[in-house]
């Protein structure tokens, strides 16, 4: 037979006492989880573990006892082997251990008096005692163990280790008792020294009850205004769908209502998503008030405004020199000159609009700019979300030259496709949605002769100003792209994951299996 006794570290120099813990049912093994220290009086450890047991549900007994005498305490291995009389059990666990030295002397006193030592008969076939050491802090820190409620049945199949860390979990009233407690009985466990707690983390959390209640406020206010019924019509949906800004605050008020709910976090995923949430709302906000002292700092914003106006006059001007050189013959390609000059004119005169526009508008850009610019006190996201708009805006004549390119290139091909069906007397049955058979006369044929030759010989023209129009168009888009990247980045990147596991890795590391954290080693 082999016995594990899953033993605190923190207990290794503990004062003599008794072992406080609990058999793990199914099991042959036992954790011990704090030592009471002498002296006691076992009336008052029944009745403080009958407590213990009322208020977690676990069945927590005295499993033995824990020998490390001092000077004056020679006869203490006797005395706490005769307890065994007072709070009997199947087993009852004598550990010792001398000071100064590192190893541990472990013997197990059964109910019909036989003694089983750690180390084997003469035969080689005797039984074992193995000892293995689990850190009790990491543990409780962890909060990779599920805490299940009373008579709460669970389809996963309890392992050894899975009861052993979920004994430890729920017995987190027996830690509350530490060595500065004016009371009768004196333990030794992770918290023995004091509770581990941070005046300011615990102000902050006094303090985040309050501003989550006026967060959730705001909240509701937010999403009463977006319930407006203006904004729900499909040209107003349309437009909002397609802004940048308007996409990032809808993401950002899901967030904000997932971090700032008054409801405690369930579980430690959830506790997870919440924290990461909340870091990168935190670094988003410090970026954005970066760019912001940088922005209104030695009068960029005018420099800015300053620049803008050139170089869009720069853009525009080689448009006009690309539209100059596709109304020529571009690569020594042979166009067809009357749609080639009509397309040429069309879209400079876009061009010369878009002009006039910006000319018209250069008086109100450093406003506009500076009001743009406050948009980083929401976080940098937004900032960034509101130049990805404003790229967008500047760049909208190269969108409609795409569309007008793509939609003259697309009817092309569509006429085609059709009278090339007609050479092959087909035709597209569009009730059946498939391609039947039909009869065409002369006079339809004459005139389909006509229409493919003209097409087919304009389809090299729109080919060239749709492939141009085309990559202008996928410019843009990569530029949007790296910004809404980067936006998407910064609100989804785990930054306080990525802490705890430099910091304490404990807390994300887990076993394949069990999920748990693999904190213990064999001795």
């Amino acid at each position: 037979m082999v016995l594990k006794l899953f033993f605190p570290q923190c207990c290794n120099t503990a004062d003599s006492g008794l072992l406080v813990g609990r058999w793990i049912p199914g099991h042959n093994s036992a954790v011990v989880l704090a030592v009471i220290h002498y002296p006691f009086i076992p009336g008052q450890v029944k009745k403080y573990l009958s407590e213990l047991q009322s208020q977690t549900q676990v069945d927590l007994t005295v499993l033995g006892s824990w020998s490390m005498p001092k000077e004056g305490q020679e006869g203490m291995d006797s005395f706490l082997k005769d307890l065994s009389t007072i709070f009997p059990q199947k087993c009852w666990l004598q550990l010792s251990r001398e000071i100064g030295k590192r190893g541990f002397t472990c013997q197990v006193v059964q109910n019909n008096g036989r003694l089983l030592q750690d180390r084997e008969q003469k035969n080689g076939e005797g039984d074992k005692i193995i000892l293995i050491h689990y850190d009790q802090r990491k543990v409780m820190l962890s909060q990779l163990h599920p805490v299940q409620d009373v008579g709460q049945k669970s389809d996963v199949e309890a392992s050894e280790l899975r009861l052993v860390f979920q004994t430890v979990a729920q017995s987190q009233p027996l830690f509350f008792l530490d060595k500065y407690d004016d009371g009768p009985l004196k333990l030794s466990h992770w918290q023995s020294e004091g509770r581990e707690a941070s005046i300011i983390a615990e102000l902050l959390k006094q303090a985040s009850v309050p501003v989550c209640i006026f967060l959730t406020w705001l909240l509701s206010l937010w999403y009463w205004f977006c319930s407006f019924r203006i904004l729900h019509l499909p040209p107003v949906l349309f437009i909002s769908s397609k802004l940048s800004t308007c996409v990032q605050s809808v993401y950002r008020a899901v967030h904000f209502r997932t971090v700032f709910s008054p409801k405690k976090a369930g579980t430690h995923v959830e506790f997870m998503r919440k924290a990461n949430i909340f870091v990168s709302f935190l670094v988003d906000i410090a970026l954005g008030l970066l760019l912001i002292s940088w922005l209104y700092r030695e009068n960029r914003i005018s420099k800015l405004a300053d620049t803008l106006v050139p170089v869009a006059d720069r853009v525009a001007k080689e448009l006009q020199e690309l539209l100059e050189w596709l109304m020529g013959a571009p690569a020594g390609l042979k166009m067809n000159r009357a749609l080639d000059q009509v397309l040429g004119r069309f879209f400079l005169y876009h061009i010369h609009l878009w002009i006039s526009y910006i000319h018209l508008m250069s008086p109100f850009i450093e406003r506009i700019l500076w009001y743009v610019g406050l948009s980083a006190c929401l976080g940098l996201t937004f900032a960034l979300s509101v130049l990805s708009d404003i790229v967008a805006l500047l760049t909208f004549h190269i969108y409609c030259f795409y569309v007008y390119g793509a939609r003259l290139y697309c009817l092309t091909i569509y006429g085609l496709s059709s009278l090339w069906r007609l050479f092959r007397g087909k035709k597209w049955n569009v009730l059946r949605q498939r391609v039947d058979s039909c009869s065409y006369d002369l006079d339809q044929l004459f005139i389909g002769t006509l229409l493919f030759t003209i097409l087919l010989f304009l389809l090299p023209t729109t080919a060239l100003y749709y492939l141009v129009f085309t990559l202008l168009r996928l410019v843009v888009v990569l530029f949007q792209g790296v910004i809404h990247l980067s936006v998407d980045f910064i609100n989804s990147f785990p930054l306080f994951a990525i802490g705890l596991r430099i910091c304490r890795p404990y807390r994300l590391a887990g076993d394949a299996n069990t999920g748990y954290p693999l904190l213990v080693s064999k001795v």
